[in-house]
């Protein structure tokens, strides 16, 4: 129920927001003399930037099922997966959250958490990280989703994918209009290749900016999982110890559907501005810190 308010404040702060600033900047006046309504551009802004990121959360689940070809093994009676749905069942109950979907995925060593609510949320790991890790590796590693889940981070990303998205959509329209009536001074009825350019090039600039501000809001709640993983286990060090092995592993590629959820990636060069994770080496400092939990 918290989740589905905070959605609902933080779309309604939004529209505040854009309305606020565009009536100080004198922007509904421009857009009003040249035949826009404002009204209109904000709720269409706001349902293209929050209808798809909504959208993508509620169907995250069934569509990290079918990309990554994910089984669900709660109910298995094989050993080694009764200790995974274990491990799950007994972090989530010191977490305080409902019991999650538990499945594995062939693949390379890695595992990623997703759902709209963090009491039916799935937590998945690959075969490759069974094969790679020991026990207590893999508990952290499964610490970690789990605290992700507990975070509500899913939710959390939606909604600072969905606000930057609206920020785009709005402020390229704007200035599409403004290029196009006072630059190219186009004055017939409608809008002109003007607007409809300018719309393109600003929304995959503002795209690229939204994405960067998006990633490192994503690299942030990745410390906040791996100290969560210290506390479900109540030490650090499996924590920083599966952080060391997954530095020397290839994690493979997940699925776009649920890459930011996963354990681990490899940022590099100007591309870890666009990364979800941080590089490996700073998660262990951070976990090291005297001050981590």
């Amino acid at each position: 129920m918290k989740r589905v308010v905070l959605f609902i404040v933080t779309n309604l702060a939004v529209m505040l927001v854009l309305g606020i600033a565009s009536r100080l900047l004198g922007v509904d006046r421009f857009l009003t003399a040249n035949g826009l309504n404002l009204g209109a551009l904000l709720g269409f802004a706001l349902i293209m930037g929050f209808g798809g990121a909504i959208i993508s959360l509620l169907m995250s689940k069934p569509m990290a099922k079918w990309s990554t070809g994910a089984q669900i093994i709660n109910d298995s009676t094989d050993p080694t997966h009764r200790w995974i749905v274990g491990t799950v069942a007994r972090f989530a109950e010191r977490a305080g959250i409902g019991m999650p979907e538990v499945a594995i995925y062939e693949g390379e060593p890695n595992a990623f958490a997703t759902g709209a609510f963090k009491n039916s949320a799935l937590v998945a790991v690959s075969t490759g990280l069974l094969h790679s890790m020991n026990r207590d590796e893999v508990e952290a590693v499964i610490g970690h989703e789990v605290a992700h889940v507990a975070n509500g981070d899913m939710v959390t990303m939606t909604l600072i994918q969905g606000v930057m998205n609206t920020f785009v959509v709005f402020i390229s329209r704007v200035v599409g209009y403004f290029v196009d009536r006072v630059v190219l001074r186009n004055d017939r009825d409608g809008p002109g290749i003007g607007y409809m350019v300018t719309t393109i090039v600003m929304d995959l600039v503002l795209g690229v900016v939204a994405a960067i501000i998006v990633a490192w809001f994503s690299r942030q709640r990745e410390f906040r999982a791996d100290a969560g993983a210290a506390e479900l286990m109540g030490r650090r060090q499996p924590m920083i110890n599966a952080l060391a092995r997954l530095g020397g592993l290839d994690p493979g590629e997940l699925p776009k559907t649920v890459a930011t959820m996963g354990i681990n990636g490899r940022p590099s060069g100007l591309m870890a501005l666009f990364s979800s994770h941080p590089p490996i080496e700073e998660r262990i400092r951070a976990l090291q810190a005297p001050t981590a939990q």
